[in-house]
Protein backbone atom coordinates (compact mmCIF):
# COMPACT_ATOMS: atom_id res chain seq x y z
CA UNK A 1 0.00 0.00 0.00
CA UNK A 2 1.13 3.25 -1.07
CA UNK A 3 0.19 6.64 0.83
CA UNK A 4 -0.27 9.65 -1.21
CA UNK A 5 1.86 12.21 1.47
CA UNK A 6 4.43 9.59 1.35
CA UNK A 7 4.85 10.57 -2.55
CA UNK A 8 5.47 14.57 -1.49
CA UNK A 9 8.43 16.08 -2.86
CA UNK A 10 10.02 12.42 -4.14
CA UNK A 11 12.92 12.90 -6.90
CA UNK A 12 11.34 11.31 -10.28
CA UNK A 13 13.69 9.36 -12.68
CA UNK A 14 13.49 7.85 -15.75
CA UNK A 15 14.36 3.67 -16.06
CA UNK A 16 17.67 5.00 -17.76
CA UNK A 17 18.28 7.23 -14.63
CA UNK A 18 17.43 10.84 -16.48
CA UNK A 19 16.05 12.89 -13.22
CA UNK A 20 12.92 14.78 -14.76
CA UNK A 21 11.83 16.89 -11.53
CA UNK A 22 10.11 16.37 -8.42
CA UNK A 23 6.59 15.24 -7.38
CA UNK A 24 4.25 18.70 -7.33
CA UNK A 25 1.20 16.74 -6.84
CA UNK A 26 -0.62 13.48 -7.83
CA UNK A 27 -4.48 13.04 -9.22
CA UNK A 28 -6.62 10.52 -7.37
CA UNK A 29 -9.78 9.09 -8.75
CA UNK A 30 -11.92 9.75 -5.27
CA UNK A 31 -14.34 6.98 -6.05
CA UNK A 32 -12.10 3.99 -5.76
CA UNK A 33 -8.54 5.94 -4.59
CA UNK A 34 -6.53 4.91 -7.43
CA UNK A 35 -3.93 7.21 -8.06
CA UNK A 36 -4.37 8.20 -11.86
CA UNK A 37 -1.00 11.08 -12.38
CA UNK A 38 1.72 12.30 -10.63
CA UNK A 39 2.26 16.04 -11.89
CA UNK A 40 6.27 16.78 -11.51
CA UNK A 41 8.09 19.86 -11.33
CA UNK A 42 10.28 19.38 -14.50
CA UNK A 43 13.89 20.16 -13.50
CA UNK A 44 14.79 18.98 -17.35
CA UNK A 45 13.68 19.06 -20.44
CA UNK A 46 11.92 15.89 -21.74
CA UNK A 47 10.18 16.22 -24.94
CA UNK A 48 8.71 12.54 -24.46
CA UNK A 49 6.70 13.57 -21.37
CA UNK A 50 3.35 15.62 -21.61
CA UNK A 51 3.33 19.17 -20.09
CA UNK A 52 0.45 20.75 -18.46
CA UNK A 53 0.86 24.14 -17.49
CA UNK A 54 4.63 23.37 -17.14
CA UNK A 55 4.42 20.91 -15.11
CA UNK A 56 4.72 17.11 -16.46
CA UNK A 57 2.22 14.78 -16.16
CA UNK A 58 2.43 11.38 -15.92
CA UNK A 59 0.50 8.38 -15.92
CA UNK A 60 0.64 6.47 -12.33
CA UNK A 61 0.73 3.01 -14.65
CA UNK A 62 4.25 4.02 -16.14
CA UNK A 63 5.44 4.12 -12.48
CA UNK A 64 8.19 0.97 -12.12
CA UNK A 65 8.95 1.24 -8.30
CA UNK A 66 9.10 3.92 -5.33
CA UNK A 67 11.75 3.73 -2.77
CA UNK A 68 13.85 6.24 -2.69
CA UNK A 69 12.67 7.59 -6.00
CA UNK A 70 10.29 7.32 -8.36
CA UNK A 71 11.11 5.67 -11.27
CA UNK A 72 9.33 5.91 -14.21
CA UNK A 73 8.98 3.00 -17.15
CA UNK A 74 10.10 5.26 -19.90
CA UNK A 75 8.45 2.85 -22.47
CA UNK A 76 4.97 3.33 -20.98
CA UNK A 77 5.15 7.32 -21.36
CA UNK A 78 2.53 8.89 -24.22
CA UNK A 79 3.91 11.59 -26.55
CA UNK A 80 1.64 14.56 -27.10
Amino acid sequence: MIFARSLAKKTVLLSDGTVVGTVYNITVDLKTGTLLEILVRPQSNIPALERQNGFYVIPFEAVKSIADYIVIDSRMLRKV
